[in-house]
């Protein structure tokens, strides 16, 4: 099975970027074929990777009314895999998949169901999966995704942003939730704060990483380039190597 690390955080906080540096820190280090899949409906990790499906699972399911409207000569299932193979865009050692904003009118509980089967059979293929979320994180809660080993939520380096995380790790209980282990990100910063420090220390969480501030990704972000193109000495991209190499070399995973 594979390896699947899930990131987690209110709009703005950068978690499309910190997934798009685990994938760069994986492909680096050998560690492919990787499935990066968006599942926050304000899509920026394509950009991030640079990859764009030609549709989303979002765009499938709105054209077939939910899998409800299929030739009439064609199993659902392989109707499904057909044209989910759009929603696949493939790179050097990364493939991304985009599920596309909530569902529209009607029922889609049937369709969620051929989902599930679909992207189990998807993601068996990948030794390591790496999935952006949004807040709510829906998609997980709808069980269209397999279990994750590490989720990694993202805050700014402010008490209001620690709250937040925090009601994002209370969510993971509320809705039972299959998360392995659970850390958090400091994303634009430099140093911890003492306030902050007495959030992190309040909730419980292990602080993975403190990513600061890099000009190199607003340099990306203007210039239009995935942050796969970051060079090595890049701040961001040295801090999550950093981060990496602990998971890796705890025994968290090979």
């Amino acid at each position: 099975m594979p390896f699947v690390y899930a990131v987690a955080g209110k709009g703005g906080t950068g978690k499309s970027t910190l997934a798009a540096l685990i994938v760069r820190s994986l492909r680096r280090a050998g560690r492919v074929p990787i499935l990066a899949v968006d599942a926050d409906p304000n899509t920026t990790l394509d950009a991030a990777l640079g990859l764009r499906p030609a549709r989303t699972i979002s765009d499938v399911l709105d054209a077939t009314k939910g899998m409800r409207e299929v030739p009439a000569n064609m199993p659902r299932t392989v109707y499904l895999e057909y044209q989910l193979a759009d929603c696949l865009a493939e790179g050097r050692g990364v493939d991304l998949i985009v599920m596309g904003r909530p569902e529209g009118a009607g029922c889609y509980c049937a369709a969620n169901h051929l989902l599930r089967e679909h992207l189990d059979r998807l993601t068996a293929g990948y030794p390591y999966v790496v999935m952006d979320n949004a807040a709510g994180m829906e998609h997980l809660s709808r069980r269209t995704t397999r279990d994750v080993d590490l989720l990694l939520i993202v805050s700014a380096p402010t008490p209001s942003g620690l709250r937040a995380a925090r009601r994002i790790q209370a969510l993971v209980g509320e809705l039972d939730l299959a998360v392995r282990d659970m850390a958090l990100v400091l994303n634009r910063a430099d140093a911890v704060p003492p306030a902050v420090a007495q959030e992190i220390a309040a909730s419980g969480l292990r602080l993975a990483a403190v990513v600061p501030e890099d000009p190199q990704i607003a340099a990306c972000d203007l210039e239009g380039r995935p942050v796969l193109d970051l060079p090595d000495d890049a701040a961001a991209v040295q801090a999550v190597e950093a981060m990496m190499a602990v998971v890796h070399g705890a025994g968290v995973v090979s």
